[in-house]
């Protein structure tokens, strides 16, 4: 049976959220008569989530649920509801009801517009000004780092064509990153939507200052990969250049000093310098050379290109 909208929610210790979002999923959708299923995914919680989401599941076939063994993440948590998602639009929302599912109807109508991908943008957010203000600067680092021109790159609202959740891979944190790594698989139509956001009811929030560390080491992850992943040497191998070319120089400038105006060199920082410069060099390009070959084994078991569409003549057609 076709789905309209298939709807993933990461879990984590959100039991006493989950009846009345469930509640709220089903009255979004009955009123702009989308049919739909919701994938609960339990990320090793350790209150009586899982309970509840059995209980919805006994109740109502359209709200499953997955669980993990232990804690994973929540970027483990989509790919485990993209994995299992049947609707032509996927929208992904928290369990705390802070996210609003009123906005469902709206979400999917964007991509039904012909976008690739909607990010929600919490414009009047419903946080201590502890959370507001780092976010807000990792939100400016990333729309620079990016060029994608978002508010709220971290906001759990967000839906999706069914087929950029099939390319997606998100590890780690980067699931904040989803926009920069769908516009890297060529799915750059995206937009944004001033969502409402809602006071948290139940529990606290899961996420700790640390998550803005590894957010920060993932940025970088992902801007590596999205402008160099196919091309590695042309990082590593910039780079090095430049680090051997000024090491060879400064050692060339200090040789000539030495060999036609007698000065000596044995205890200047140069010489030390440029040495360490030239090591340098050669070991980022031969660290560019090494990711080229594992680039290259790898693009001889897969395709480095996915095709969307093709026009060609049948083999027997003559040629006018």
């Amino acid at each position: 049976m076709s789905v309209d909208v298939s709807i993933v929610v990461p879990v984590y210790g959100e039991a006493a959220s989950l009846g009345a979002l469930a509640d709220e999923i089903q009255r979004a959708c009955m009123d702009a008569s989308l049919t739909f299923e919701a994938h609960f995914i339990d990320d090793g919680s350790q209150d009586d989530s899982w309970d509840v989401i059995c209980a919805l599941h006994a109740n109502d076939p359209r709200f499953v649920g997955v669980r993990f063994r232990k804690n994973y993440g929540k970027s483990a948590a989509l790919m485990a509801g993209f994995a299992r998602a049947r609707g032509r639009v996927v929208v992904t929302m928290d369990a705390d009801l802070q996210d609003d599912p009123a906005e469902l109807p709206a979400l999917v109508s964007m991509i039904d517009g012909g976008l690739d991908l909607v990010s929600g943008w919490k414009q009047r957010r419903q946080d201590p000004l502890g959370k507001r203000l780092p976010s807000a600067i990792f939100n400016g680092v990333t729309r620079t780092v990016s060029r994608i021109k978002l508010h709220d790159f971290n906001c759990g609202l967000k839906a999706y064509r069914s087929e950029v959740v099939r390319t997606l891979r998100v590890y780690g944190e980067m699931h904040r990153y989803i926009p920069l790594l769908a516009k890297w698989e060529g799915y750059d139509r995206i937009g944004e939507k001033k969502v409402h956001h809602r006071v948290r009811r139940h529990g606290r929030s899961k996420f700790g200052a640390e998550r803005y560390v590894r957010g920060c080491l993932d940025l970088l992850t992902v801007t590596y990969l999205t402008r160099f992943g196919a091309r590695p040497m042309h990082f590593f191998g910039s780079w090095g250049l430049l680090a051997f070319l000024g090491g060879f120089g400064l050692s060339l400038w200090i040789s000539i000093e030495k060999w036609f105006f007698g000065r000596p060199i044995g205890d200047r920082p140069a010489l030390l310098l440029g040495a360490l410069m030239i090591m340098v060099g050669l070991l980022l390009m031969s660290t560019g050379f090494v990711a080229e070959l594992i680039v290259r084994q790898r693009m001889e078991h897969t395709a480095p290109y996915d095709i969307v569409a093709e026009a060609r003549a049948h083999p027997s057609a003559e040629r006018l």
